[in-house]
């Protein structure tokens, strides 16, 4: 009887759904995993819930490096980042695949495969996403001090973000926040960055700027209005570079 293991919609939760289905044995057309909340029953199947555990998440991910390398790897953790449903069965998929074949390394290349197809396409999807938000990304500085942004991505892009910010503002305290999940990629100034939740967000606080900040945005929006060539517009071409999905949250559209 095929076995459906159940878990949560995060790296460690579906980590420790790859590890429960890897020890059970069990092929690629005899296990799998859903999403909590996106389950369809199936027929001749029965459903495993799966205990999240930070352990289990870190022998996957020792097993993907050794075995798959840093490619393959980077690949599957971009994969889960996805918005996708179906990313829990691809990622699996893939990892029993690699097993099937001479050179485990080169899983990747193996394009044919519909679950490895799977990942890369969402892996690719992800890093899109996350190299458009470096560009697109706006910074504001409240009154507080801290530089904040706001960005509503597809996909959980959070980390992919904050190490490059972090490189680039190690003494500033900063702040993105991830609508559409509800998380937050907290900086302090000098200190590695963190994720956590955005339960106690105080959505007033984050609406009041500085007065430079107020002044430099209308002298940045009088800046960009005062450049464009009326008879030279060509919206088409405009959402061809920024598309109209990433302009909610910044400060030129706003």
């Amino acid at each position: 009887m095929k076995t459906i293991y159940i878990c949560s919609d995060n790296v460690t939760g579906i980590f420790s759904a790859v590890y429960d289905a890897w020890k059970s044995g069990k092929e690629e057309d005899s296990c799998g995993i859903v999403l909590r909340g996106n389950i369809e029953q199936e027929l001749f199947c029965e459903y495993a819930e799966v205990r999240e555990d930070e352990r289990k998440a870190e022998a996957v991910e020792r097993l993907i490096l050794k075995h798959l390398g840093e490619r393959a790897y980077w690949d599957i953790y971009h994969a889960l980042l996805s918005s996708d449903s179906q990313k829990g069965k691809a990622v699996l998929g893939t990892m029993l695949a690699a097993r099937k074949i001479p050179d485990s390394r080169k899983i990747m290349d193996h394009l044919s495969h519909p679950m490895v197809e799977k990942v890369f396409e969402m892996s690719r999807n992800v890093g899109g996403e996350a190299h458009l938000l470096k560009g697109f990304l706006r910074f504001r500085e409240l009154e507080s001090g801290i530089l904040f942004a706001e960005i509503t991505p597809k996909n959980r892009v959070l980390t992919c973000l904050a190490p490059h910010f972090s490189d680039r503002l190690p003494i500033e305290n900063w702040m993105i926040y991830d609508k559409t999940h509800q998380e937050i990629a907290l900086h302090e100034a000098n200190k590695r960055w963190v994720l956590v939740s955005a339960e106690s967000l105080n959505l007033e606080k984050i609406q009041n700027v500085s007065e430079a900040e107020r002044r430099f945005s209308e002298l940045w929006k009088g800046f960009c209005k005062t450049i464009a060539i009326e008879s030279r517009k060509n919206p088409k071409c405009q959402r061809q570079h920024l598309p109209l999905w990433y302009r909610v949250n910044m400060v030129e559209f706003s």
